[in-house]
């Protein structure tokens, strides 16, 4: 702006084009994937330079970024030049550790699996990592740091000439002195002995031995257990901003623990009716603000989002605002509580916004509107009338994850086929992207958008995007039900998505 005059509107941002970076696993064709090797969670940290993911082994496998600090004065100036500039992120294998171990409940005769649920990141400290894994019913808290591995060198002694470099002739040096030398005994009294006759002006290079350290090596090691407080299946954990607390999330109840404190921690919700017959919902997915510590948000099987504070009181069984859709009169059929039900919410970076994914769509909502969600995106409207074989075949019931793009302008989800969606959710835009998860993720169509309702203001309009023909998926192929793409995450400050096909990391960016 020059001279107080006022910035044209800019219009809603170009959409992306999606290429592929890496992958890790990678099955060659007919390839038959272990049970035990299916990515069951995946989790970029705070500043994106790290990603884990779980499987459904119990395995916890680390990827760090390697292209941080290179080329860095050639890409200032190329931005100095005005080029558009495009980082290609590359990650590596960095370690991987057994988190869980599948167990047995006795007392009530229930096996325990050890497939990993949610991962969560903590804060870094002094070099070393942390972070959060569980299973169904424990969650674990792990630091992972270089260790250097100490050796000591510099000796006098040679031990595979037997004698002391450079300092003492073999001449000097009777069979039993050798003999001691090479049991590895460098005391004087025990080796040298009182008829070794030294050299004249003594040993002419004798040196301490010194501690090195000249490898390093990475270490996970489980710092806490945080056990025996769900009896329902844990669903999500959630980190604190405050860096000193987190919540579990079972069926029934959210706990709030202290990192420190293991064997202790407080109920904060409780949905369990005091009769079960009476139950009507279920908690499906937990998140804290990003910048509140004092908020949480949780999900429900009905559809519906409450927001909680606690310092409202000790249990939050009342919410201070619930956000749902009112359902369309004349819409109900058998399938509508199941495909209401939420499967997963991410704030926003700022936290103003809730990403909500359910089985058929993503919403987004703006926790200062609690009338209806902001935006809508249909992720696979091609499958409603295939609701009574999705039924049958139990894949009704699929958890797909949700993510949200550092800038909060784009939003992302997966589905059938190994496809996933990319939407724009800035005012205007009509980005809706699908993505496969292979080498060539560019098998993609861009679905101009069907805004269905106003409600009046640009920022609260709905939009109904991806809305498709039925009868095939959106790039027109027969849907594949067994290959689903259910986790995925977006990197913190760019344009970059992990996901997970069966048992391949499979890394886009753009």
């Amino acid at each position: 702006m020059n001279g107080g005059d006022v910035a044209a509107p800019q219009g809603p941002p170009p959409p992306l084009e999606w290429k592929f970076s890496q992958v890790f696993g990678e099955r060659t064709a007919g390839e038959e994937v272990q049970e035990v090797d299916i990515i069951s969670a995946i989790e970029f940290d705070r500043t994106g330079d790290h990603l884990a993911t779980g499987d459904r082994g119990g395995r916890v496998v680390l990827f760090e970024r390697t292209d941080t600090k290179e080329h860095v004065g050639s890409r200032r100036e190329l931005e100095r030049m005005d080029y558009p500039v495009i980082r290609h992120p590359e990650f590596r294998y960095k370690t991987e550790f057994q988190s869980h171990e599948p167990e047995f409940d006795y007392l009530k005769s229930l096996e325990i699996e050890e497939k990993i649920n949610k991962i969560r990141w903590c804060q870094m400290a002094n070099g070393a990592l942390f972070l959060l894994s569980t299973n169904d019913k424990t969650i674990k808290f792990w630091k992972v740091q270089e260790k250097k591995v100490k050796k000591i060198s510099h000796l006098n002694i040679d031990p595979s000439r037997g004698v002391a470099n450079g300092s003492m002739p073999s001449s000097s040096v009777s069979s039993s002195q050798k003999q001691h030398l090479a049991n590895g005994c460098y005391t004087s009294s025990e080796c040298l002995g009182n008829d070794l006759s030294l050299p004249p002006g003594g040993l002419p290079a004798l040196r301490l031995p010194v501690v090195t350290s000249s490898e390093t090596s990475l270490a996970a090691r489980c710092k806490r257990v945080y056990a025996h407080a769900h009896d329902y299946h844990i669903n999500s954990i959630s980190t604190n901003c405050d860096g000193e607390t987190f919540i579990s999330a079972d069926d029934l109840r959210i706990n709030l623990w202290n990192l420190q404190i293991s064997n202790q921690s407080f109920n904060i919700v409780d949905v369990k009716p005091a009769n079960m017959e009476d139950l009507t919902e279920v908690i499906t997915s937990a998140e804290f603000h990003p910048t509140h510590c004092n908020m949480l948000a949780y999900s429900s099987s009905k559809g519906s989002i409450r927001l909680v504070d606690m310092r409202q009181s000790a249990l939050c069984d009342s919410h201070s605002k619930l956000f749902e859709e009112q359902e369309a009169p004349g819409s109900r059929s058998f399938f509508t509580e199941i495909i209401a039900s939420i499967s997963d919410i991410k704030f926003a970076k700022g936290g103003r916004y809730i990403l909500s994914r359910d089985y058929m769509t993503l919403k987004l909502w703006d926790i200062n509107m609690d009338s209806g969600p902001v935006s809508t995106f249909q992720v696979h409207e091609y499958l409603r009338p295939k609701l009574g074989d999705l039924y049958e075949n139990d894949s009704i019931f699929d958890k797909f994850e949700c993510c949200l793009s550092g800038d909060g302008s784009r939003v992302a989800t997966g589905s059938y086929s190994n496809l996933f969606r990319v939407f724009g959710c800035a005012a205007g835009s009509t980005e809706a992207t699908t993505l496969e998860a292979s080498k060539n993720p560019r098998r993609q169509v861009q679905t101009p958008s069907r805004p269905s309702r106003s409600l009046g203001s640009s920022i609260t309009r709905v939009v109904r995007r991806g809305s498709e023909s039925p009868g095939a998926d959106v790039i027109g192929n027969s849907y594949d039900f067994t290959t689903k793409l259910l986790h995925l995450t977006w990197h913190p400050t760019e344009n970059s998505i992990a996901c997970a096909a069966a048992n391949s990391l499979y890394m886009y960016y753009a």
